[in-house]
């Protein structure tokens, strides 16, 4: 996903000189091309996450449009107070992206973990979070991502994540994209552990339990008429996140649910629970340790089709 998003990146920076990249001496291997293009337009601020954020800030609210671009948690919550009281706050047109999402970078422990991003940055006013799944969602995402004027959080996956949504489409605001219909049961998603949710719904097909499968990748603004058609249409809600379970994607699913008046329905959340994850391995064998595997999305549309 980040090769997709730094293809994008380049082509849209070809047509508009705006286009500044502000890295804090990470992302070699990607972003050479970007460097070499647009040297005049590539700032490196070396190991000060805090500082990047800052500058930042300066070149966008001199009328362009600055990314800034890390690893996991460290664009975001080491220089959280720089996102709120200068970006935000001045609603400058920032893009924060951060790359491996989740537990990526599970094999580094959860220094390089970003577990607790979502609920972060959704609570920040003026910014927008995007939460893509695949190549297919970056690459819109991105192209959306750049028109917007205003601080935006983009949440991008690592390194060789499979399609989910195999179709190319006109990514918008508070949108969303329906992967699979169905009536038994809702399953939503954000992000890369979609994966695991388009698994579980196929599994779950063949057992006779049709499930309606959509990936929520626009968190702040959130689609609510999808959101709503759910809990009208189909016999309950399943979320599934990559996220501590506090303040993330379920949190604001039930959150519309509730003040939508359709809160009568069967809900649950399948996320990180709320400890400080000590295990380290790959993305794929954390995410079973910490109850967001295939298995665990089948289990809980089981029991809720049952009840």
């Amino acid at each position: 996903m980040r090769k997709v998003f730094n293809k994008e990146l380049l082509n849209i920076a070809k047509e508009d000189s705006r286009v500044f990249m502000i890295l804090a001496d990470i992302g070699y291997g990607e972003i050479e091309e970007f460097a070499n293009t647009f040297p005049d337009r590539f700032i490196n601020c070396g190991v000060a996450e805090q500082n990047m954020t800052g500058v930042a800030c300066g070149v966008a609210m001199e009328g362009n449009i600055a990314i800034t671009y890390s690893i996991a948690n460290f664009p975001t919550l080491r220089c959280l107070e720089q996102i709120r009281n200068d970006v935000c706050y001045h609603n400058a047109n920032v893009k924060i992206v951060i790359i491996g999402g989740g537990m990526a970078y599970g094999e580094l422990g959860i220094s390089h973990h970003s577990t607790e991003d979502i609920a972060i940055m959704r609570s920040l006013p003026n910014m927008v979070v995007l939460v893509p799944c695949d190549p297919v969602e970056t690459a819109a995402l991105t192209r959306m991502m750049m028109k917007y004027d205003g601080p935006v959080y983009f949440r991008c996956g690592y390194k060789g994540e499979p399609v989910i949504v195999e179709r190319d489409f006109e990514a918008k605001l508070g949108g969303s994209s329906l992967i699979r219909d169905g009536k038994d049961a809702t399953v939503f998603f954000a992000g890369t552990v979609g994966i695991n949710a388009k698994k579980a719904v196929e599994e779950l097909a063949a057992e006779g339990i049709n499930c309606r499968l959509v990936s929520l990748y626009s968190i702040k603004p959130i689609d609510k008429d999808a959101i709503i058609a759910a809990a009208r249409e189909t016999g309950g809600i399943v979320v599934l996140e990559e996220h501590n379970i506090h303040g993330g994607v379920g949190s604001a699913v039930a959150e519309v649910l509730m003040d939508e008046g359709v809160g009568n329905v069967p809900f649950k959340r399948i996320a990180m629970p709320d400890v400080n994850a000590t295990k380290v391995g790959c993305q794929a064998w954390m995410r079973e340790q910490y109850g967001l595997g295939v298995a665990d999305v089948v289990n809980a549309v089981r029991k809720m089709v049952k009840k």
